[in-house]
């Protein structure tokens, strides 16, 4: 089944939507070598975008009629997610996802990551808002190329040197 959406990301990590419709869905990836941790299993950023992607997907999938084209209707944000590990994943991992509660902004979902042994390695709940677009439209990002490393370093000194730009930043646990 394709994805209703194009994101690069997710297509970078070879995601699989398996099945998606009446606010459930449910999406897999099989390891690579580029996706594991230190450890050799699964890395936790990986788990977690599963995860969210898997949520996001029972969100929108939440008021798919049969026949109806699956990009149909508004998109999804993550507002917040929480995540628990409960043991390492590792081979093919399988996300499934359902909505528990929606309203006419966001919906309210939980999910859980299967190994390949068909155990429970992670859970997770997320809160997603509806958009049907982001403000701004679509935005193009220019990742400017680097001469060289000394310009990567002085870059980098830049950043630590610039002021905050938020009356927020610097304060507390940032």
């Amino acid at each position: 089944m394709d994805f209703p959406r194009r994101v690069p990301f997710v297509e970078a990590q070879g995601f699989e939507l398996l099945s998606m419709g009446g606010g459930e869905a449910e999406l897999a990836v099989t390891l690579r070598a580029d996706q594991i941790n230190s450890f050799g299993v699964a890395h936790g950023g990986l788990s977690m975008t599963l995860l969210d992607t898997a949520m996001a997907h029972a969100a929108l999938g939440a008021d798919l009629a049969p026949g109806e084209p699956l990009d149909a209707g508004p998109g999804v944000v993550t507002i917040e997610m929480k995540t628990s590990f409960l043991r390492p994943g590792q081979g093919r991992l399988v996300a499934r996802a359902r909505l528990l509660h929606r309203t006419a902004t966001l919906a309210f979902v939980e999910g859980s990551l299967w190994g390949e042994t068909g155990q429970l390695c992670a859970q997770a709940s997320g809160t997603f808002k509806y958009l049907s677009g982001l403000p701004t439209g679509r935005r193009k990002v220019q990742v400017p190329a680097l001469a060289s490393q000394k310009e990567a370093g002085d870059a980098a000194a830049l950043a630590v040197a610039a002021p905050p730009t938020s009356p927020w930043q610097g304060h507390g646990s940032d």
